[in-house]
């Protein structure tokens, strides 16, 4: 599995392939997520990445190191999946997605991505709708950006 990780003052998500359109999920300060799955991901990756984005420290404290964590700062986090984070252009200019689960696989493990999540940081996050055309609206704060991969750890 695969995340950006940005850090924000507000965020929302509007789902408009519904009628009418709706905001699925809002936040102030805190997170949003991106996530996408891997062909060959599994519940492990789910619960990797949960862990590893609840206590990521990018919250700065009193002496503006970043030392906090979203479990620190009782920090919200939107969760919104976007399989593109696999697209891969290696051969031409137009994205190949073949490294994405099939949408089925995708829907179990984001769910237990979702729960997961919301286990580490003993709370619930907010989220847009799996395979729904969405509009994601957030101001970064920092900018503070992260990639995080469940199987290429480097990054």
């Amino acid at each position: 599995m695969r995340a950006v990780v940005q850090r924000v003052s507000s965020a929302s998500v509007k789902i408009l392939d519904a009628a009418p359109a709706y905001v699925s999920g809002k936040i102030a300060a805190g997170l949003v997520v991106l996530v996408a799955v891997e062909n060959g991901d599994d519940i492990q990756d789910a619960r990797y990445l949960a862990g590893k984005i609840a206590n990521l420290r990018i919250f700065e404290d009193g002496e503006q190191k970043m030392n906090l964590s979203a479990k620190d700062k009782n920090a919200q986090i939107l969760v919104v999946s976007q399989f593109t984070l696999f697209g891969n252009v290696r051969k031409g200019t137009r994205p190949s997605f073949n490294r994405s689960a099939p949408p089925q696989v995708s829907l179990q493990l984001y769910n237990d991505f979702l729960s997961a999540l919301s286990e580490a940081l003993g709370r619930a996050v907010e989220s847009g709708k799996f395979g729904a055309y969405m509009a994601l609206s957030l101001v970064n704060d920092g900018p503070v950006t992260i990639i995080l991969d469940s199987k290429n750890k480097d990054i």
